[in-house]
């Protein structure tokens, strides 16, 4: 495995971690985070990233099929079995293979009719890889981290307290560094 693949292998194993942590669950062990990390990386090497935009570009969010997703969730699983992992999986595919784009569809902050915000409830977030803000939000790579959570705190329709003792479940930083090193790779020179 190159340095690049052990970087990336690394960032998930941190993302799987918190999000087995934030669930009240031990994570598998390093080893298996590992070999996740790989096959996960290996499938990004196969198919690519999807293309970067150019600057003139808006791009529109993307989504895609569970014909298409489940393969790749199923290689990148290599046979575990594990359910937290399987959800874990799916989510972070679609963070590698959903398409760039620039403006924010707003749904962390979109309020159901009872008055709710999915997005910002901790038992419905603690679910998310990726916290409050979807896994191709272009937040992530938009923001600092300060200018995220300042952003957030503005339109928060739950409980602010809940923000700030729960920002690593909420606003995580280690997806944060998936989704700069995935947005960076992009845009890297094809070798």
């Amino acid at each position: 495995m190159d340095e690049e693949q052990q970087e990336f292998s690394r960032l998930v194993g941190a993302v799987l971690v918190r999000f087995y942590a934030q669930n009240a669950r031990t994570p598998p062990p390093g080893p298996e985070l590992a070999a996740f990390g790989a096959r996960l990386g290996a499938i990004v090497a196969e198919r690519g990233l999807p293309r970067p935009l150019a600057a003139h570009e808006r791009g529109a969010p993307g989504e895609m099929s569970d014909e298409k997703c489940a393969p790749l969730v199923a290689a990148a699983l290599g046979g575990a079995t594990d359910e937290l992992l399987a959800t874990a999986a799916k989510q972070l595919v679609k963070a590698c293979f959903y398409p760039e784009f620039k403006t924010c569809r707003d749904s962390w902050c979109e309020v159901a009719a009872d008055g709710a915000c999915r997005r910002q409830e901790l038992a419905r977030v603690c679910g998310r890889v990726s916290g409050t803000h979807c896994v191709d939000c272009p937040h992530w790579v938009a923001l600092t981290p300060a200018q995220n959570e300042k952003m957030l705190a503005k339109r928060w329709h739950a409980r602010g307290a809940e923000l700030v003792e729960n920002r690593g479940v909420f606003l995580p930083e280690d997806f944060r560094a998936l989704r700069r090193w995935l947005h960076a790779r992009a845009r890297a020179p094809r070798k």
